[in-house]
């Protein structure tokens, strides 16, 4: 990192204040920071230095450092040579709301009416799900998860409460597996939660203020939850070429509490995976604006053909907080998922963790740990790419067989989806009716876009190829003769 020179301070706080003076000073702090007049590699003066320049107490300075270092905005304790390492996520932790006022209001939206069916019509019995964000039940190894709850039936002595991050031998394990794709990680910078979408909650509720702005792609998945819209915050689409999200177009330019929310790799509901290059470009672009990034890695390890590395390899100032789950690998009822962040920002999250629920499922964890360490996991995985390719290669051929002329769509690398887009303006509430008549469940395009779109979420994954191959000939022939 380029070294900055100290810096020169003319501020005292207000003794007057019924503010407290070791908050004065950690609040100027922060404003230094978040302004971008205090840069990443900033030193401060010594605690005696400022002592003097602030007209206090060094007890008022070194309680004052001691909680920027908490927040793991500074480094250092005693002594000179004290730097601000984190211009991004760490500045949301001092003004952070209370989470519990939103939790006690009964703040949630519902639902899109679409999005209510969907949810509904899932477990109808006799229904072809073909936008399903899920693996077909029928590549579930029984005598794999056999032999997996067999081993730890002797291994677990109690299934108790586990400390607030989640049970150390996973975060030991997933700190090694994580390694693989680049990110390195010690386990007090791993939060255990119950999926993916709790880590979402999470940050929501204890890292975000009201009125900051969310910024995703055009169209995400992120569209078809109303979790930061709920807690008052405004979500924004940025569209997507294929090379992924096109970060020149955020607007970021005097907005503090913005973030990114990303999928960069087999992005839903586009399948779209961000180039190596692209994501360098979008790093470079974040850490200038001091945008920090939520990196949902939901898909990462799907890619068929090798893998680009996570945003999260390429961080080194704690710009981006990671989250993985076991949900589109493994099984989604595990309702196991990370988050991989600073130790500050995870221990906060973890503190509104241990109050919604006193930690995710003992058993689930113990599970994880052994598919981890005994190297199934990543046998069964090579095993899925494969079969899932092949659903993808002939989804596509059906595709090609049933709607050449009437939509186009992509060629994911990696994933579950394909993104179909109709060549005319179709009805696309219509078309979701239509097909329910007929036994199919669609995921429309509308759901997770900022507009009206004429698309559909394909998913290869959950039905056989002959099952995808029906629905793709009665969606064709209602779409000639009811909707088109």
């Amino acid at each position: 990192m380029k070294k900055i020179s100290p810096i020169q301070i003319h501020w005292q706080p207000n003794k007057t204040s019924n503010i407290p003076i070791y908050k004065q000073i950690v609040q100027f702090v922060c404003n230094k920071v978040s302004n971008g007049e205090w840069k990443v590699g900033t030193i401060l003066p010594s605690q005696r230095a400022l002592a003097e320049l602030f007209k206090v107490n060094r007890s008022t300075v070194i309680t004052a450092i001691e909680e920027l270092t908490s927040y793991g905005i500074i480094s250092g304790r005693f002594g000179a040579g004290t730097r601000i390492i984190s211009n991004t996520w760490s500045l949301l932790l001092p003004n952070t709301a209370e989470w519990n006022e939103y939790l006690s209001s009964g703040y949630f939206q519902e639902n899109n009416m679409i999005v209510q069916a969907i949810n509904k019509l899932e477990f109808e019995p006799d229904v072809i799900r073909i936008g399903t964000g899920e693996i077909d039940p029928r590549l579930f190894s029984k005598s794999m998860w056999n032999d997996v709850l067999n081993k730890i039936g002797s291994k677990i002595s109690s299934l108790g409460y586990l400390e607030n991050l989640g049970l150390l031998e996973l975060r030991q394990a997933i700190a090694k597996h994580i390694a693989k794709s680049g990110i390195i990680a010690k386990p007090e910078n791993i939060l255990i939660t119950s999926g993916s979408l709790q880590a979402l909650q999470l940050i929501a509720v204890s890292l975000l203020q009201k009125n900051s702005d969310v910024y995703t792609e055009a169209p995400s998945y992120l569209k078809s939850l109303q979790m930061f819209q709920s807690a008052g915050m405004n979500l924004k689409g940025i569209p997507m070429d294929e090379k992924g999200l096109e970060y020149w177009k955020l607007s970021t330019s005097g907005k503090q509490n913005s973030i990114l929310y990303t999928i960069p790799t087999n992005q839903n509901p586009t399948g779209i995976t961000m180039t190596k290059a692209r994501r360098q470009e979008l790093m470079n672009f974040c850490l200038e604006n001091r945008l920090p990034i939520i990196e949902d890695g939901a898909y990462q390890e799907l890619n068929y053909n090798g893998s680009i590395p996570p945003l999260k390899s390429m961080d080194s100032n704690g710009t981006v907080i990671y989250l993985g789950t076991s949900s589109k690998t493994l099984a989604p009822g595990l309702r196991i998922g990370w988050v991989v962040a600073s130790e500050p920002i995870v221990q906060r999250l973890g503190d509104v963790k241990m109050q919604m629920d006193y930690g995710a499922s003992s058993l689930s964890q113990w599970a994880l740990v052994e598919f981890l360490n005994s190297g199934l996991y990543d046998q069964y995985l090579e095993e899925l790419k494969i079969e899932l390719k092949k659903h993808r290669d002939q989804a596509l051929q059906s595709l090609k067989k049933y709607f050449s002329n009437l939509a186009s769509w992509n060629k994911p690398s990696g994933g579950f989806y394909i993104w179909l887009t109709f060549k005319k303006d179709i009805k696309i509430e219509r078309l979701f009716e239509e097909a329910i008549k007929e036994n199919i469940l669609l995921n429309p395009g509308d759901i997770y876009d900022f507009k009206e779109n004429h698309s559909l979420r394909l998913s290869f994954a959950y039905v056989d190829s002959e099952e995808f191959a029906r629905a793709m000939e009665k969606l064709s022939i209602i779409t000639k003769s009811r909707v088109g």
